[in-house]
């Protein structure tokens, strides 16, 4: 009895501590808006010197000319004086860290290169939540635990929060998260945090949260279990598309000076002896991935911003010293939109293993994640077909019995790798850092790891800071990445996309996709499309890439003229992020982004067949098959979907590993069958059969009996087979079927025994990427 008024009391006064502080913090944040102080005026807003600003039609230095920079050349090729050829910084990485330690470096006067081994955000950072966020979680387990450092994480998040909504308002927006609550007590509990979160973020914060009833909470989410609903919290984050944003912050590195070059492998650091005599690193030997050629850079200091891969280059310091990476694999799926409202994300806090799933609308999909597993560190890892499995059961615990979801509905799945960090310097080195962690060795390399995407700037600004110091640099002016907007925002608004409609003639769909991945660089992306079809419209902004999807193909010529893309997986997994929406519609458009590109950067047939290997391995680390490798591109275009052909086989293939992976279990032959079958049971031609028509139906089709039979097939369609008279509906046989299909192809496929996801500490994981 004493801890039920002990708990009501502590509610009560939570309650009003909320009220008065969430009521101040209003006041507060109406009296001093966001952004009232500018110490710098950015220069890509500063219309003069004339050229500081690029317009929509800027074009980037282009990737020999940054090659040239790398070797100690003018960008045209000619000699260069030996006292211009050292850098202030050099940095390895073209991850969110390393972009962001580039422009950081850049904005702030200093020299800096940047080089990346594959593309920019090819690892971790285009692998992501897609979440810009404080931590709701963080919030609970900082005040449940007392936990400061943890407080302070969230504090720090939430602003960069908004500021990452300021520099890049058109590949990020705020988003309400729903939080089904199904114990009443748990209303006033969810209210009291989703308020403190409010206030923990001040004045840097967004729309603030909200309760719904039982009913409001069915009509913003119908797909939700309403079984035991009560009703629901909704809070505000922060969304984006991470790997577009990290080309961004790459370009926009370049647009301020600094030398951006990716496919620039670091195969070893360059030391010398400094007046001590102590041996210092002092630059890298690099090689072109592209040509293999190798040579030399020079620089004041080097920065290791290569997250999972931070021991490699730390080995290449200091061959013995320990690994500082403990790395965590989170995986995502992708499933169609239909299953999420457009608008309006859900959290499920309460997992199966204590953990939060996130069930997210993104770029016409929803993301839903994530595990959190040990493993190893790899370029390209696979999401494991458990940890995919354990994803869709724990949705199926929170949707509604009537929305089911399959193995098929998943269009892609990825594995990201979380750089969960020890620090060496520790007393205990096993313990991991919280958050991220800046470490320097005696050599003076200085290696950035840990964090997540939502505080990229704020490591950034403080390792920059650390190189500042510790290589005596002198930079211009302070940290100015709190202001600066990345290329794109400067003319964008939300409204844009209607001026493409009416000068480009472009598909609605099309204009505001373009302007929501590009800003007002869309401009640019649409001056690229050519006529030569005879057209009003441009050919390359009529053709998509893929019917489904509003990618079209100037896209392609943008990235590879404006964004550096090198390689076909450059284009469809980071540039247009159509493999990460549905990896077999990326599958059906390899063949054609592979033309264009070809035609760019004149690629030869051994070239292109090359590229269209790399794209189907890459594919099939994004949820597809390995049996895709040893298809012909034929087949590609096949598996589109075709029309129903009632003039068919009557045999289905039920043994069709394939189908477990496909959008549509059946084929349009198949589909064809079922109909022509049910239509010779259908005596009436009323569109029902009855139960004792449905065992001759399957003979007729060579359905093959399950190993526990039809019984718990039928019983789960809701078909009452007690009575052999009872009537059977079309759609009641096609679930039976599909099911029927589906459990036969998932055999040696399914977890054959439990996935231990809780092996790292939850307030240590990262939450997500």
């Amino acid at each position: 009895m004493w801890r039920q008024q002990f708990a009501r009391k502590a509610i009560a006064y939570g309650a009003a501590t909320t009220v008065a502080g969430y009521a101040g913090y209003s006041y507060y944040k109406q009296q001093a808006g966001p952004y009232a102080r500018t110490v710098y005026a950015d220069p890509l807003e500063t219309p003069t010197p004339p050229g500081m600003r690029p317009h929509a039609f800027w074009t980037p230095p282009k990737r020999i000319e940054m090659l040239n920079d790398l070797k100690g050349l003018e960008r045209d090729g000619s000699a260069k004086a030996a006292d211009e050829r050292e850098y202030d910084l050099l940095v390895i990485g073209g991850g969110a860290t390393g972009a962001g330690c580039t422009l950081d470096a850049a904005t702030r006067g200093l020299k800096v290169a940047m080089v990346e081994r594959d593309d920019f955000a090819s690892g971790t950072s285009s692998k992501s939540t897609k979440l810009v966020h404080g931590g709701v979680r963080y919030l609970q387990k900082a005040i449940m635990g007392l936990d400061y450092e943890q407080w302070k994480m969230v504090r720090e998040a939430l602003h960069e929060r908004k500021t990452f909504l300021h520099i890049a308002p058109y590949l990020s927006n705020e988003l309400p998260i729903l939080l089904p609550v199904y114990t009443w007590w748990q209303l006033p509990y969810f209210w009291i945090g989703c308020k403190m979160y409010d206030l923990l973020a001040g004045k840097q914060g967004i729309t603030g949260s909200y309760a719904l009833g039982r009913s409001k909470t069915l009509e913003n989410f119908p797909m939700l279990r309403a079984e035991n609903l009560v009703g629901s919290l909704v809070y505000f984050d922060g969304q984006h598309n991470d790997a577009r944003m990290n080309a961004a912050l790459a370009v926009t590195a370049a647009a301020h000076g600094a030398v951006v070059a990716n496919h620039v492998e670091v195969t070893s650091l360059i030391k010398e002896k400094d007046e001590s005599g102590a041996e210092k690193v002092r630059g890298a030997m690099l090689r072109d991935n592209e040509t293999g050629e190798e040579w030399a850079v020079r620089a004041k200091g080097v920065i290791n911003a290569t997250g999972p891969f931070s021991d490699a280059i730390l080995k290449m310091d200091e061959p013995d010293m320990p690994d500082i990476v403990a790395p965590s694999s989170g995986v995502h799926l992708v499933l169609p939109s239909y299953f999420s409202p457009k608008n309006m994300g859900m959290l499920d806090p309460a997992t199966t293993d204590g953990r939060v799933v996130f069930f997210l609308p993104w770029e016409g999909g929803v993301v839903a994640g994530t595990t959190d597993t040990m493993c190893s560190v790899e370029a390209d890892p696979r999401p494991s077909e458990k940890e995919i499995e354990w994803i869709l059961s724990e949705i199926r615990r929170f949707l509604s019995p009537d929305v089911k979801i399959r193995r098929g509905d998943v269009l892609s799945a990825w594995s990201g790798i979380r750089p969960l960090v020890r620090d060496p310097k520790a007393a205990n080195t096993k313990d991991l850092v919280r958050n991220h962690m800046i470490h320097e060795s005696e050599a003076g390399l200085i290696t950035i790891a840990g964090g997540k995407w939502t505080t990229y700037r704020e490591m950034s600004k403080e390792t920059v800071d650390r190189a500042v110091e510790s290589f005596g640099l002198q930079p211009l002016r302070e940290c100015q990445t709190e202001s600066v907007r990345l290329i794109g925002s400067h003319a964008w608004s939300d409204t844009m996309f209607i001026k493409l409609v009416q000068n480009f003639g472009v598909d609605p769909d099309v204009a505001k996709h373009l302007s929501h991945n590009y800003g007002d660089r869309a401009w640019a992306v649409c001056a690229l499309a050519d006529r030569t079809n005879g057209s009003a419209q441009p050919a390359s902004l009529e053709q998509r890439i893929h019917p489904r999807y509003p990618f079209v193909e100037a896209e392609v010529r943008y990235a590879v003229q404006y964004e550096y893309a090198m390689s076909v997986v450059d284009v469809i997994g980071r540039r247009l992020r159509l493999a990460f929406l549905d990896a077999q519609a990326a599958r059906e458009a390899l063949p054609r982004v592979i033309d264009i590109m070809a035609k760019e950067l004149k690629w030869d047939d051994a070239r292109k067949q090359r590229e269209g290997r790399k794209g189907l391995e890459y594919l099939t680390t994004m949820g597809l098959p390995d049996s895709i490798l040893d298809e012909s591109p034929a087949a590609a275009a096949n598996a589109r979907e075709g029309f129903i052909n009632l003039q068919t086989t009557r045999s289905l293939d039920f043994v069709d590993p394939a189908s477990y992976y496909r959008r549509g279990q059946f084929s349009a032959e198949e589909i064809g069958a079922i109909l022509a079958a049910f239509s010779e049971f259908d005596a009436h031609g009323d569109g029902h059969i009855e139960v004792r028509d449905i065992q001759p139906l399957f003979d007729s089709i060579k359905v093959p009996v399950p190993d526990n039979g039809f019984e718990p097939f039928l019983d789960a369609a809701g078909i009452r087979h007690s009575d052999p008279g009872n009537a059977v509906e079309f759609e009641q046989v096609f679930d039976v079927l599909g099911e029927i299909k589906e459990a036969t192809n998932a055999k040696g496929r399914k977890p054959t025994s439990e996935l231990n996801l809780n092996q790292i500490p939850t307030h240590r994981s990262g939450g997500s990427v």
